[in-house]
């Protein structure tokens, strides 16, 4: 008995033979296929005489893979399944030659978490742009998706059902006391809180939002003397004295050495997710990106500080 020769077998052969299997018949495979049933039933018949063994038995009730024939069918599906795996690589290889993502979210994401994966991905796709559009709500962030206006975001978890996510870090606020603050134990207590001026977002900020349902659970209405929007600006006003803050750390850092850092007398944070809208389709690139952002993420020294 000679050598089986792989290489003359055809993929057309083997795709026959993989219909049939699953149709019944010859007659059926072919209208599937959109051949004639001779042309069928002579790719199983040279493909049988290739192999030296029968795989479909005939008769009236249709075509029946015989035991060989089963085997052979289910490696059939294998090598067929591999050729869709390659031209899906070669497909995503093409779509990440160029194009753009769109990244929606806020600044402290934008500052501490963005620019390392960034980086990354442009190394790596160096044909893909990256454009970064940042707002003051998480709501805006979730309204830019629905319009389209970017591949996908930064929020608070939970969010509603349009929306894919994966939760990707929590984010304690904390309490930030002036360089002349007498040290006191940590949590600080309510009472030790507002004994300071606090320095807090305006009431749009989504920050201030988490911070005021906070303290109005435990009867601690907050009364701010000064409302600012930028970060460092408030971080500025504690190191002069002005008052106390409470900010999510990662809004905060760099957090001067001079403060006092404590923690709430109840803990308080935000749960961190990427999203994209769920209906949508996405280019490869979007994927690509948050393949990234996952992997730096991982092993980033930033998740220990966050989550510790």
């Amino acid at each position: 008995m000679g050598e089986i020769n792989p290489y003359k077998l055809k993929i057309s052969q083997l795709r026959a033979l993989v219909v049939i299997a699953e149709v019944g018949s010859f007659s059926d495979a072919a209208l599937q296929l959109d051949l004639s049933q001779s042309a069928v039933s002579h790719a199983i018949a040279t493909l049988e005489d290739e192999l030296g063994v029968i795989l479909l038995n005939r008769g009236r009730q249709g075509a029946v893979l015989t035991p060989v024939g089963a085997q052979i069918t289910e490696e059939a599906r294998r090598v067929l399944q591999s050729l869709e795996n390659i031209c899906k690589q070669a497909q995503l290889a093409k779509g990440l030659q160029s194009g753009q993502v769109r990244v929606a979210g806020f600044r402290s994401v934008a500052t501490h978490i963005l620019p390392i994966v960034i980086e990354q991905f442009c190394n790596k796709y160096p044909g893909i742009s990256v454009t970064i559009n940042e707002f003051q709500r998480y709501s805006q962030v979730e309204e830019e998706l629905r319009q389209g206006r970017a591949d996908f975001g930064f929020t608070y978890l939970p969010t509603s059902k349009e929306f894919e996510a994966f939760e990707l870090l929590r984010d304690r606020y904390i309490v930030l006391l002036p360089p002349s603050a007498i040290p006191i134990p940590s949590p600080i207590t309510w009472e030790q809180l507002t004994a300071y001026p606090l320095i807090l977002p305006p009431p749009q900020d989504c920050c201030r939002d988490m911070i005021d349902q906070h303290l109005a659970r435990f009867n601690k209405l907050p009364q701010p003397a000064y409302e600012v929007k930028e970060d460092s600006t408030i971080l500025s006003m504690v190191q002069r004295g002005l008052g106390a803050s409470i900010m999510p750390q990662l809004a905060a850092e760099p957090i001067p050495e001079d403060l006092l850092v404590l923690d709430l007398p109840v803990l308080l944070e935000r749960v961190i997710g990427v999203i994209v809208l769920a209906a949508a389709l996405h280019p490869p690139a979007v994927f690509a990106f948050i393949d990234t952002l996952k992997t730096v993420w991982r092993g980033s020294e930033l998740q220990t500080t966050r989550t510790g």
